[in-house]
């Protein structure tokens, strides 16, 4: 197994996902601003706006380097009211 596949197998073991609702309405291009943002973090491996409830987001993480705290705090960080709904 080559190096980058052996990183993808250990990033998905380590992988988290929550559920994420703002309460702020974002129009698609503050959703797209949002997500660059998270996805640019250390920790955060990906996020995503579910397509049919657009005040839910599912954000993907690196247990060992985030907790599903310091996944809300970076809502914090981009001025956003956000609760955490759980884990998938």
């Amino acid at each position: 197994m080559n190096q980058a596949a052996y990183n993808l197998v250990i990033e998905e073991k380590r992988a988290v996902e929550v559920v994420i609702y703002i309460s702020k309405e974002l129009g698609g291009e503050q959703q797209d601003l949002v997500v660059s943002a998270l996805e640019q973090t250390d920790g955060i491996i990906g996020a995503e706006f579910c397509p049919t409830r657009n005040h839910l987001l599912l954000a993907k993480y690196d247990k060992d380097v985030f907790s599903s705290q310091d996944v809300l705090k970076s809502f914090t960080s981009l001025n956003l009211d956000a609760k955490l709904i759980g884990p998938i």
